[in-house]
């Protein structure tokens, strides 16, 4: 009789003020739909192609430490 260890999910307590703050309007964190126990990016509204977000606030991470 073997269980799986509970999932840790992630949620927006998890998640910097900073970040919080940072986000672009109408730019949302939800729960992603890839991954249920992590939060998605997502949009409220269409995004033209080409916008611009920033400036960048944060830690710069490798491809690797995400």
């Amino acid at each position: 009789n073997t269980t799986d260890p509970p999932v840790a999910v992630e949620t927006l307590d998890d998640v910097p003020e900073h970040v919080l703050r940072g986000l672009p309007e109408d730019v949302r964190l939800f729960p992603s739909a890839v991954d249920k126990t992590r939060l998605g990016v997502w949009a409220t509204k269409s995004i033209l192609k080409g916008k611009k977000f920033g400036p960048f606030v944060g830690d710069k991470k490798k491809r690797s430490q995400v």
